[in-house]
């Protein structure tokens, strides 16, 4: 068998992992899918299927015209994600969000690669750097690498990952909340892929019940942290909610417990607004869970309980989980990899997800997505370059190898501030920001994003 017939290794079943396997597939390159699940468990995961999503149900925003995460979903469907698809398939209602059914949409990933007749998966945990008799190799492990994993990837780079710590919000059955106190609405009443204006469950709290709610998280119980864990940083995109109220009273007004854009419908005209409000997403297509949106808490099992059944609406509350928290590691990529993902110094490695510093699900499928394709069109002799800076990919690519500064690293979002600058001006020739310009780069992306996959037409085509 020539090298060019191995099948291509990707290793880890989340959500690099599956999209790098697919865009393989799609490619007419066999490839070997390893998950270590069952056989080895994480801290967070709860099954053995493939993308399981274990801290939010949510794919954040899907407007492509501005909102940065929006573009990626769009350019995402355009290069024919399978995350995507699967994605729009489960959704569920989540105002101006994407937000799927966990079971139903990783039981539609794992069954669209089970199904491909050049897919095999493997339940085995790889335990050391591949070979190169291995063939090419695309490492998708995510922020959960199993120790030994993690450390052969250390010994070769020879630089400490980096390590933060991700927290998980707790999820409550529906039909426990009060209905009599809470309320269907989404801010502004804004619907998105699935929404009707009325996604999102609602808790209001006034001036007084506020202010105790947020003493309540400030002197609640904490898990304590090992002393190799104590100048172990925190992800600013899911800090535990506590975390924020130790930041000033009035973070969390400011923050997940913003009450603008809603009205309590169980309050006269002169005491609609309420002072701030817990808001609750759905969580299953069946809309008999919800997940307290921006509520990730490192409390331990029996505060919780204690401190959120004080929310209004949840005093009798059933929660089907509870929060928790687990340390995630990531690579310093712009230092150990090249601008094609590959590590530098074994080459025939590449790294995909959210092991190499991009944060988020959408965005760890999308690098995913591009690793994919690379080893695929370098298997087949094909050329491909990676998307230019003016789209999401190609912004979030550039960040991770080479753009970001390596001494100061940190996982990062997909936002327009990644993506190559853009002047814009109105009719009268004046510089324009804000929505304005969001909207341009969103237009300018999307277009680039199109051009680049027409030029990679033999990838395209084998596509």
């Amino acid at each position: 068998m020539s090298i060019e017939q191995k099948p291509i290794h990707v290793i880890g079943g989340g959500l690099a992992g599956t999209e790098a396997a697919w865009q393989i597939a799609s490619m007419g390159v066999p490839v070997v899918l390893h998950e270590m699940r069952p056989v080895r468990g994480t801290d967070a995961h709860k099954t053995d299927g493939l993308a399981e999503l274990v801290c939010s149900n949510s794919f954040r925003s899907d407007d492509a015209e501005y909102n940065a995460v929006g573009v990626l979903h769009a350019e995402m469907r355009h290069l024919g994600s399978l995350i995507m698809r699967e994605g729009d398939k489960a959704a569920v209602p989540a105002g101006g969000a994407l937000a799927v059914d966990r079971d139903v949409f990783s039981d539609g990933v794992t069954a669209a690669l089970e199904a491909h007749p050049l897919i095999s998966i493997s339940r085995e945990e790889i335990t050391a750097l591949p070979s190169e008799d291995m063939g090419r190799v695309i490492i998708a492990t995510g922020p959960l690498t199993s120790g030994a994993l993690a450390e052969a990837i250390r010994a070769e780079t020879g630089e400490d990952s980096l390590a933060f710590f991700d927290a998980i919000a707790p999820i409550v059955e529906t039909d426990s909340i009060d209905m009599n106190v809470a309320w269907y609405q989404s801010r502004y009443d804004k619907s998105g892929p699935a929404g009707t204006g009325k996604d999102y469950i609602n808790c209001p709290m006034n001036k007084e019940q506020y202010f105790a709610f947020i003493d309540a998280l400030c002197t609640a119980e904490y898990l304590d942290f090992k002393q190799w864990e104590k100048d172990t940083p925190y992800f600013e995109g899911c800090m535990p909610v506590e975390v924020m109220a130790s930041r000033g009273v009035e973070t969390l007004r400011f923050g997940p417990m913003k009450p603008v854009g809603l009205n309590n419908p169980h309050k006269k005209e002169d005491d609609y607004e309420p002072y701030a409000v817990v808001q609750l997403r759905q969580d299953n297509a069946l809309g008999t869970l919800y997940n307290m949106v921006g509520f990730q808490t490192k409390m331990k099992y029996g505060e919780q309980l204690r401190v959120f059944k004080t929310i209004p609406g949840l005093e009798n509350a059933v929660f089907a989980r509870l929060g928790g928290l687990h340390r995630n590691t990531f690579i310093n990529s712009p230092l150990v990899l090249d601008g094609q993902l590959r590590l530098k110094k074994r080459p025939h490695i590449r790294f995909a997800g959210q092991i190499t510093g991009c944060e988020g699900y959408v965005e760890s499928a999308s690098i995913g997505l591009i690793a994919g394709r690379l080893a695929a069109a370098e298997q087949l002799g094909l050329a491909f370059d990676t998307p230019p800076q003016t789209t999401a990919h190609g912004a979030l690519i550039h960040h991770i190898t080479g753009g970001a500064d390596a001494k100061t690293f940190q996982p990062m979002n997909v936002n327009f501030g990644l993506m190559a600058h853009m002047d814009v001006r109105n009719e009268r020739g004046k510089y324009v920001k804000g929505r304005e310009k969001k909207k341009a780069m969103a237009g300018r992306a999307l277009e680039d994003l199109s051009k680049w996959a027409e030029e990679n037409v033999a990838v395209s085509k084998a596509a």
